[in-house]
Parts: structure tokens; sequence; C-alpha cells
């Protein structure tokens, strides 16, 4: 059921990939809400992807853009205010991706040139699409921008690489833009921290499962599911949160919160129980 959170409101939604993206569903979710958006990713992506399914589900059109290239940048925010007939009122960095998770480099043993890459894609893509859209003049006032990021950006997570390096420079971007766009037009500058999730870049990295696994296992409510990051979302774009900016905000059924569960005890208790080497 529609709540028009969103009624007229045009924005402009990156990193949708197959039903299984949260950007997916965020757009999806947008348009019940009643906005109109443009999609983006980029062009490798693209081709890999059905983002023309949802293109058509939401009656969007879609951009292919490199969000590490400014010039990209430039023209994809100029051309969505063309065809959105004016200038954005939201928009959604869903964007991650670390070359050195993809091919299982540990840690103590990065390839730097790929660390870069991560640091570029994941995180300063968000400082230059921040800094086009100021320069550009491209979103209205007390407009909403929203980064997905994870926890792993505050605390160390087996597997989660370089990622986490990127995660957290994206919340440092998240507090200082907030700053700078709140100041001069009110727009606010937020990131939500997920619960992991069974996505396309979810599901590469390393011990993926035991860690969905220990997290549900953890959170008093469970993980949040994609749908469920999409309903809080709209809830940042909509004008119900006029005065939330430059937070990092958990959406995680309160693992952040925890130190221990009963259900985590219990399952490593059965663990110890199985005599495993002392070792472990």
């Amino acid at each position: 059921m529609s709540h028009h959170l969103l009624d007229g409101k045009k924005g402009l939604i990156f990193g949708a990939l197959n039903d299984k993206s949260i950007a997916w569903k965020i757009a999806e979710k947008a348009h019940d809400e009643g906005a109109v958006f443009v999609l983006t990713n980029a062009p490798f992506a693209l081709r890999l992807g059905e983002i023309d399914q949802l293109a058509a589900k939401t009656g969007s059109e879609v951009i292919a853009a490199d969000a590490t290239n400014v010039d990209d940048l430039q023209s994809l925010l100029i051309r969505s205010q063309e065809i959105l007939n004016g200038k954005l009122d939201f928009v959604l960095h869903s964007i991650g991706m670390s070359p050195n998770v993809r091919k299982k480099m540990s840690y103590d043993d990065l390839d730097y040139r790929y660390f870069q890459q991560t640091l570029d894609i994941s995180a300063l893509s968000f400082h230059k699409l921040l800094q086009a859209a100021k320069k550009l003049d491209a979103l209205n006032d007390y407009a909403s921008v929203v980064a997905l990021s994870y926890i792993a950006a505050q605390r160390t997570f087996y597997g989660y690489n370089d990622m986490a390096e990127a995660k957290s420079l994206l919340e440092s971007i998240v507090r200082s833009f907030g700053y700078i766009y709140g100041r001069s037009k009110g727009v606010r500058v937020n990131s939500i921290s997920q619960s992991p999730t069974y996505t396309t870049a979810g599901g590469g990295i390393r011990g993926f499962d035991g860690l969905f696994d220990f997290s549900n296992r953890m959170s008093p409510l469970g993980n949040a599911t994609a749908g469920e990051c999409a309903d809080y979302c709209l809830t940042l774009f909509s004008d119900l949160t006029r005065k939330v900016t430059m937070q990092n905000l958990f959406h995680d059924g309160g693992f952040s919160s925890m130190g221990m569960s009963e259900r985590v005890m219990g399952f490593y208790n059965k663990c110890l129980d199985t005599n495993l080497p002392e070792e472990w």
C-alpha cells in the first residue's frame, strides 16, 4: 500500500543490477510511493544486469555512467535534469566493488592498484558525485542523498578486506559533505549501514554465508532484508526526515548494539561440546 511519501519527487538511483540489488528494491518502492527517477550504472554492469526490466516496470530511463569519472557524472546529472524536467530531490549511491575481494586476495597481501580501485569505486565516487552535483546546482533545496554502508567501517570483520577502508572513507565523506551541503542548500547527506544482505556484491565476500548466519543469530530482530532497507531509505528521501543529516544510520536488527546473544552463545557451546582442536 502506497503512503504517497515521494509524490512529485525526482531522483537518481545508482547501482541497480538485478532483482537481488538493494538499489533495485529501492527503485521499485520509490516508484510505488510516487517518485520519478533516472537509473544509472556502469556500462559493463548494464551489460551484466537486467536493468531494462526495472526501467520498464518503473517508467524510467537508464543512463550508462562510470561513477569514478567526473565527466560522466556531470553529463549524467545534466541529462537527468533534462529527462525529469527539473532538479533532483533525492539520490541513492549504491556502489561498491573490490577487485581484491573478487580475486580472493588476503588483507595482508593486497594488490595496491586494486586497493586504489576499491577506494575510487566504493567511496571517492561518492565525493565526485556530490561535488559535481553542487557545482552544477543539480539538487533542489532540502534534497536527500543516501549512500549504503556496512558496520565493517567501524569494526573488523574477517573477509571484508579493503572494503572496510572504503566504507570508512564513505562515511567520512557523508559527514564532511553533509556539513557543506547542508549549510549551503539544506541538502541532507546520510548513509545506511545495512545488515549482511544476499546481493550479487555481498555474495562475493569471503565467508558470507557464515557472516549472514552469525549476524542473524546475534540480532534481536534478525537481519534486515533488502526490501526492509528500501522502506527505511524511502523515509530518508521523504520530507519526514528533514533534520536528519551527516548520520550513519544502522539498519541491522540491533546487531550494532549487541555484544553476545543467547542464540550465538548456544551455538558456540555446541561447538565446544564437539571437542574441536584447541587452536580453533
